[in-house]
């Protein structure tokens, strides 16, 4: 029997990249949610069903508790019950207020936007999809995605709120992968180091060839590279034996200890 996998931030970049490799490679039924760019999702929606599956298309803030609330309340009578949710919905801009985008001069309602997206959104989602797994005694798989900077701050970004909210999801996704593990169910997470998404459309190739050259890899990531740890994360039977854990996939910035590798000068990113 097909299984059935929610996918947040699955639009574009990496979320779009599960979607379509887990419709192609199993055959699971796909929950598309984006904030925005319900063409876009519905282009994802489209590629995943040439593969025979099903999908259903959620457009709005996971941010937001009732709408996290309403999507997983709708995915569950939509396909029956939930098997993966993976939590990918994330991103960041430089800190809005002052000249020097400095946490002094950030709006408050900056950070509680930043933690809604990159920390309370998994936690929302989680909530509800656990609470089906374990009353339908679903063997469920729970992936977080992170980012190395959830270890190591963003410094030249200016982006404290992103760093808080990634490290709060890396502890959030150990608490809980210990706590749900005697039903069965695995939550880990992978953290991504520089992935060449549409936010590599931002910068020159000059400017990316810069920061490629500060990674040990030598370059940025794709989204092939990382979707394989997830499948490998989001599978029945390999990861039984792993609980709570974080992997990076990030070409050597998170173990170089240069802060160097890990700080790219340039404004703007998501996933």
């Amino acid at each position: 029997m097909a299984r059935n996998i929610l996918i947040t931030g699955s639009s574009h970049g990496i979320g779009a990249g599960c979607a379509i490799a887990f419709a192609r490679d199993e055959g699971a039924n796909i929950g598309i949610c984006g904030k925005s760019g319900a063409e876009a999702a519905a282009e994802v929606a489209r590629q995943c069903e040439a593969y025979g599956v099903k999908t259903k298309v959620y457009i709005g803030d996971v941010g937001r508790h009732d709408f996290c609330k309403e999507i997983i309340e709708d995915f569950i009578q939509t396909f029956g019950k939930i098997d993966v949710l993976i939590n990918n919905a994330g991103g960041a801009l430089e800190i809005p207020g002052g000249s020097k985008g400095e946490f002094k001069d950030m709006p408050m309602e900056y950070w509680d936007s930043q933690i809604a997206l990159n920390l309370n959104s998994a936690a929302y989602l989680s909530r509800y999809a656990v609470e089906d797994m374990v009353e339908k005694k679903t063997e469920g798989r729970i992936v977080n995605i992170s980012s190395i900077h959830g270890e190591v701050t963003w410094v030249h970004r200016r982006m404290l709120p992103y760093s808080a909210g990634k490290g709060g999801l890396n502890m959030f996704t150990k608490a809980l992968g210990v706590e749900v593990a005697k039903y069965g169910i695995r939550v880990n997470c992978v953290a991504p180091g520089f992935i060449f998404t549409k936010v590599a459309d931002r910068y020159s190739k000059e400017e990316l060839a810069a920061f490629s050259h500060k990674i040990p890899a030598g370059r940025g990531g794709t989204v092939e590279e990382i979707v394989p740890m997830i499948q490998f994360l989001a599978d029945i039977e390999k990861p039984r034996f792993i609980v709570g854990q974080i992997f990076y996939v990030d070409g050597g910035q998170s173990v170089d200890g240069s802060v160097e590798s890990m700080n790219f000068p340039l404004a703007g990113t998501d996933k």
